[in-house]
């Protein structure tokens, strides 16, 4: 059981969508959150809604400047909740170079420019909790997702890899997958999207996730999930004349 009123976290993508949702899951525990992104005038908004104490912390995860003067602001945290994330609609046929760069500068390389700092401190204390949100497109190559795909892919790596170094240590290493998410990166897409959450819903999964230490990975929705794991064993004529 996590005495969450003794706890500082710190979420990364947390102006709006899933990041403000879990804000408020976590914030309504009594813990102490920081809240970090680009738009420093809606993580105000959001510190000032939440029901406990809150700080803002403005980072741009593309710049290893801000995110060191971010990790050195943050300083002893007791957890981080990475969240940050772009995204567009993009196919191999219709590439935009621009976009694509910035998916996997943000989404992943971001996520390392943040942990790389972070982490090793609380390696030193021999504790901390570290939440990365992956995503079900993750799990294989996808039409449409030349460059959100496989940003998710690299984080979901990451933290695969962080649990296999970390998990017999006194540090908690925690995955979350989720389906999509209705957010305005969603509202980009004009195809049908299966089991669409709002974002108090999959805010409800992670929060769940992290309250049970002992679970290293949640893919949801469940049902939804399996599709995806389930892709990972077919041959690859069959995933790709079923999927592309």
């Amino acid at each position: 059981m996590i005495d969450w009123t003794t706890k500082t976290y710190w979420l990364i993508g947390a102006s709006e969508g899933l990041g403000a949702a879990l804000a408020h899951k976590i914030s309504a525990t009594g813990a102490q959150v920081i809240l970090s992104a680009r738009n420093a005038e809606r993580l105000q908004e959001l510190a000032d809604s939440l029901p406990g104490p809150a700080r803002i912390l403005p980072m741009d995860v593309q710049d290893d400047d801000s995110v060191a003067d971010a990790v050195a602001q943050a300083d002893e945290i007791d957890g981080l909740v990475w969240l940050a994330g772009v995204y567009w609609p993009m196919p191999a046929t219709d590439w935009d170079v621009k976009k694509g760069v910035a998916m996997a500068d943000v989404n992943f390389t971001g996520a390392y420019r943040v942990l790389g700092r972070a982490v090793p401190p609380m390696v030193a204390r021999d504790t901390g909790h570290i939440v990365l949100v992956g995503s079900l497109s993750g799990f294989r190559g996808l039409p449409g997702a030349i460059g959100y795909a496989p940003s998710k892919a690299g984080v979901m790596a990451l933290g695969e890899s962080l649990y296999a170094d970390l998990h017999r240590t006194g540090l908690n290493v925690q995955l979350a997958n989720p389906g999509f998410i209705r957010t305005r990166l969603t509202d980009k897409n004009d195809f049908k999207m299966p089991f669409l959450m709002e974002p108090e819903q999959a805010a409800q999964q992670v929060f769940d996730l992290m309250c049970t230490p002992k679970r290293f990975k949640k893919s949801f929705p469940t049902v939804f999930s399996w599709v995806f794991r389930l892709s990972q064993f077919l041959p690859d004529w069959i995933y790709y004349r079923l999927f592309a």
